[in-house]
């Protein structure tokens, strides 16, 4: 096993695929206060690699390759993925996003998971949780309280 304590970055990093990565770049920056910190294109107008920063954690993006497998969530039948990010304020963080037209799943609510969440999907049909750790929650609360939930869908 190599030592990878010299790591100086996340070791998880999504790596999401857009049709149109360049917009969804612009896109992600300007709703969600994304930075960008590197962009590599292929030549033929997609792009190879790119990279974004939210306080601190990174995400990759790249454009859909047929050749390689890789579509936009637009192209899919089904959701098979969402996106969690932690903010300090989920509420500002709401605002903001509504008023730049992200789609909006669900306004903020406290969750019995101990956190305030709300849900929002990109241009392309990417799934964002976004929230805010508001209290601890015990598993055996949190756990009876998800079985309710079910038992009352059923």
């Amino acid at each position: 096993m190599s030592d990878s304590a010299e790591l100086d970055h996340q070791r998880i990093v999504p790596y999401l695929t857009y049709a149109d990565a360049h917009a969804a770049i612009d896109w992600l920056c300007r709703v969600f206060g994304f930075h960008e910190l590197r962009r590599m294109e292929t030549g033929d107008g997609r792009i190879g690699h790119a990279a974004l920063s939210f306080m601190g954690e990174q995400v990759m993006i790249s454009s859909a390759f047929e050749e390689a497998g890789t579509r936009s969530p637009r192209e899919l039948p089904a959701l098979h993925q969402q996106i969690t990010v932690y903010v300090d304020d989920v509420d500002a963080h709401f605002t903001h996003a509504q008023a730049e037209g992200a789609a909006i799943l669900s306004e903020p609510e406290d969750q019995f998971w101990g956190d305030r969440t709300y849900w929002v999907q990109d241009l392309e049909g990417h799934r964002w949780t976004f929230q805010q750790h508001l209290r601890v929650v015990p598993d055996e609360e949190s756990a009876a309280a998800m079985r309710e939930i079910v038992s009352e869908r059923e």
